[in-house]
This record gives C-alpha cells, structure tokens and sequence, in this order.
C-alpha cells in the first residue's frame, strides 16, 4: 500500500464499479477498499515465486499485458511506473494513462540501476532494455490521453515517449495529518533505504553538521547506514501509522534529498504544520514552496545540504504552521478528482 495503491483506491471512489487488471495479485497485502473489487492477474501471477519477485518477470510483462482481454470496457484507465499502457483496448475505448513515471531503469536511471545489477543481470541488461525500451515507446502511441503525476514527470513523459501530457498532482490524505502542541529539536528523514533516496547525504551531512536527526527507514542500504551514522542519528527500520504522524508533527523539518517523481511524505509533513528541506528537483519542486513551505538546497552534495540545514535555521523564526497547512490542500483527494475528470472530458 504505497503510493500507485493510494492512486488506485481514489480511483476506484471515483469509479465504484470498476474492475482492476493487475501481473500479480495479493488480497492479504492491499486494503479493503481495493479487495472490494473483481481482480483479474496476468499469466505472470502462476510463476514460480511471483508474489515475492514479479520484478523478475518484467520482460514477459508487456506480452502478458497484452494478453488480457479488454473488450467490453469503454473506458480503460492505466496506473503506470512499470508497463502497464501497452494493453490492447477496444476501438471505440478511452484509455487514459496516469503516469508515476516512465520505467526509470529503462529510461534516464538505467546506467546506476544496471551498476547496482548483480553479474548476470549486469550482462543480460543491455540486451533486454533495448528491447523493453523500444517497447515501450512504442505502446505509448497506443494512450489515448496522458496525465502526469508532477511536472518533473511531464518532462520525462516528453522526453521518452515524445507525448504531451496534463499534469493531476496525486491525491494526499491531508486531514489523517494535524499539528502537535510542541516541536523537537531533531530533523527527520523518512523512506526506503535505497541509493536513490540519498540516505547516505543526510548521515553524512548530519554527521557533520552535529545537529539531531532521526531516520525511519529500511532497505538494502540499512546496515550500512547503521555502521555509518553518528551519535546524534537514530535508525528506526518502521514506525507505525500514528507513531509516524507524530514524528511528522514533532520534527523541526522533514530532511528530503531525493529526485523523486513527486514524493507523498513532503506533503503528509507539510500538512502536520513542519517545514520541508528538499533537493531543488524533481517532484519536490511540485509540492514545497520555497519560503512558505520550505526550502530547498541546490545539489545532492553534503556541502549543498549543511548550507540548506543553515538556511533553514535561519528562516524557521519566520515559518507560519497554519499558512503551510493551508498550502498543502492543493494536494487533497478532492484536488485529483477534479483533475482526473477534467483529464477525460
């Protein structure tokens, strides 16, 4: 239940009869809102270890994709990070696409995705992503509308598949999300522990700069950002729902070093009252306002991020709680109907 699960429930409000297409399928791992509905999984779902590893199907996707049998369906709507446009709809069909982001480790990520590779996936890469690649391109024609989920995203739409898209930012449960009566000194940083995410600059920073920070995370790279931050860093792998909006609450600034292609936890943070120091990219650039809702540093270098930290101690005295609350309803699940429907009239 991240991000693509949260898009999919407000879509199926917006469409109660709908029925979900999917590679693979657990009913133990999603919400009652989704289980609610007719679910009908690709052939990948009957492989060997497919719950666990359906990412290692990804070159039989598009084949499987476009085996499902969509007639009947006057309008098809795609929830896309990995392939998920290229089915085959009817012709008289809409289908639109709402893009998280084109296939990052095909597109503009694929050289650090293929360094992290293990040997034998180092070597058949190449092979396999050109294919995919082409691909994917290609079924990008077969959209009959295209909507971004950030701006960042728009660009990466054009830049891949060479198409216009409009821009609905995600919707964000802003009323789970209030303030706390008293703020702590520590910043914080939250999500997986992957090379992406920069966990490594926030230790690193933070190490430096001595100030307190607290992680929640886990991941590949969690022991080695155990053994690599200082005292001042505490590593929690997870926290639960409430125990995270309090941290949310409580933190003087949620620390944000990753290009993300629009990054929920900015807005949930925003929406509990607390500055964002975000790197001055990718989807952040969407949902934090520089000198309202935050501040932003100019490249993922430790020496860029202590400068953002003292930037931002210095605006904190002028930070109004209740101006950046307000400023993140622009997010809230009603926001994405509007521009969802919109998007298909």
């Amino acid at each position: 239940m991240r991000g693509g699960e949260r898009v999919l429930e407000r879509l199926l409000h917006l469409f109660p009869q709908a029925d979900i297409f999917t590679h693979v399928y657990d009913p133990t791992a999603v919400s009652d809102t989704i289980r609610r509905h007719k679910v009908t999984t690709s052939f990948i779902q009957h492989l060997p270890g497919a719950r666990r590893h359906y990412q290692s199907y990804l070159p039989l996707m598009p084949m499987a994709l476009e085996q499902l049998d969509l007639r009947g369906y006057d309008l098809v709507i795609s929830s896309e990070s990995g392939p998920a446009k290229g089915v085959i709809t009817a012709p008289d069909a809409l289908h639109l696409s709402y893009v998280h982001s084109p296939m990052r480790y095909l597109w503009d990520h694929y050289h650090d995705y293929r360094d992290a590779a293990g040997m034998v996936s180092r070597a058949m890469m190449p092979l396999l992503c050109h294919r995919l690649r082409a691909w994917d391109a290609s079924s990008a024609a077969r959209v009959d509308r295209i909507v971004a989920n950030s701006r960042f995203i728009q660009r990466r739409i054009a830049k891949a598949w060479r198409r216009e898209a409009d821009v609905v930012h995600p919707p964000v449960e802003i009323d789970l999300f209030d303030r706390a009566d008293a703020v702590g000194p520590a910043y914080l940083w939250v999500g997986q522990m992957v090379p992406y995410k920069r966990p490594d600059l926030a230790i690193d920073a933070f190490n430096a700069l001595g100030l307190p920070l607290v992680m929640v995370g886990d991941g590949p790279l969690a022991a080695a950002m155990r053994r690599r931050a200082g005292p001042n860093i505490t590593i929690l792998p997870r926290l639960p729902f409430p125990a995270l909006r309090r941290a949310y609450a409580q933190c003087r600034a949620l620390v944000f070093p990753a290009e993300e292609d629009f990054g929920i936890v900015p807005v949930e943070v925003i929406a509990s009252g607390r500055p964002v120091l975000a790197y001055a990219g990718g989807g952040a650039l969407d949902s934090v306002t520089q000198d309202l809702t935050g501040q932003f540093f100019a490249s993922q270098s430790v020496d860029s991020l202590i400068a953002g930290v003292k930037a931002m101690e210095a605006w904190l005295p002028h930070f109004d709680p209740a101006a950046a609350m307000a400023d993140a309803r622009r997010f809230a699940p009603d926001r994405f109907d509007q521009g969802l429907l919109h998007a298909l009239e």
